[in-house]
């Protein structure tokens, strides 16, 4: 899966190889995830936990916190519509702060009705602030391609509204190299300047997110895959799909000043041996 052409620009080859060294990592929080982030994952690689509708936050917080006992940076995804209210919001960052753990990453969470009275991100982030709770890196999501249940202005308006509370912002997968640079000039014009981080596939099987899927629960299952089937035809594509053209198409932008794309966020759906194996077969080609 890593045998397509490499870039060869000269002046973009230090930005990809910098946007990949410093890569961050997405991962579930299913049972086997601590062993293979230990078995293959560097421990200077940052994380985010994704958290799932079935399994609520407890699995996610779990996880994190054991990451972090490892010596890795672990950013739980804070799914608003899963926190009941302000007790539970505080006893959430009580447990992380203590267990070292200074990065979180906040969406509104797919859940169809709040559990309480965070219906969405910004609601949430308010909430840290009213409470006091504050971290060094606070992650929002970004929607290239759009929301598919919030219209284009209003989310784009949302992002501006939780702007002052973030550090930084990490994009929904988009398999449109062009798509995630316009939309980012957008969001830069729009008086945005958090760094941006390119949502990205890792070096995955055809097979894998149908697995994946099933360990979500039906209802957030069927919502993943109405959200991911842009990436199911590709995996049905012969010879599956590779992430390495989508990286050298956004090489380019990675120089560009007028866009805020810093690095590279990677779905690796726990596929972490060959995603890491993709990663470090980038790196040597590239040093």
């Amino acid at each position: 899966m890593i045998s397509e052409s490499l870039p060869s620009a000269r002046p973009a080859k230090a930005d990809v190889a910098d946007a990949l060294k410093n890569a961050t990592y997405e991962v579930l929080p299913f049972k086997t995830a601590e062993e293979k982030v230990l078995a293959h994952v560097p421990a200077d690689v940052a994380l985010t936990v994704t958290t799932t509708e079935a399994k609520g936050l407890g699995p996610t917080i779990d996880l994190a916190v054991r990451l972090r006992r490892h010596g890795y940076r672990a950013a739980p995804h804070l799914a608003a519509r899963l926190v009941r209210d302000e007790a539970h919001l505080t006893d959430i960052a009580a447990r992380l702060r203590e267990a070292g753990v200074d990065d979180v990453f906040v969406i509104g969470g797919d859940a169809p009705e709040p559990s309480g009275r965070f219906p969405d991100a910004l609601s949430l982030l308010e909430g840290l602030k009213n409470t006091g709770h504050t971290f060094a890196s606070v992650g929002i999501g970004g929607y290239p391609e759009g929301h598919g249940q919030i219209g284009g202005d209003l989310i784009e308006r949302a992002l501006e509204a939780k702007t002052p509370y973030a550090t930084q912002i990490i994009t929904q997968l988009c398999f449109d190299a062009a798509t995630t640079v316009r939309w980012a000039r957008k969001v830069r014009s729009r008086g945005v300047g958090l760094p941006i981080r390119v949502g990205v596939p890792g070096a995955i099987g055809r097979q894998k997110l149908i697995r994946v899927s099933a360990g979500l629960g039906l209802g957030q299952s069927a919502r993943f895959l109405k959200k991911q089937q842009s990436m199911f035809w590709r995996f049905f594509l012969p010879g599956g799909y590779s992430p390495n053209r989508l990286v050298e198409r956004l090489t380019p932008a990675l120089s560009e000043s007028d866009n805020n794309l810093r690095g590279f966020h990677v779905f690796t759906f726990n596929e972490l041996e060959s995603t890491e194996a993709w990663r470090q077969g980038w790196l040597s080609r590239l040093s």
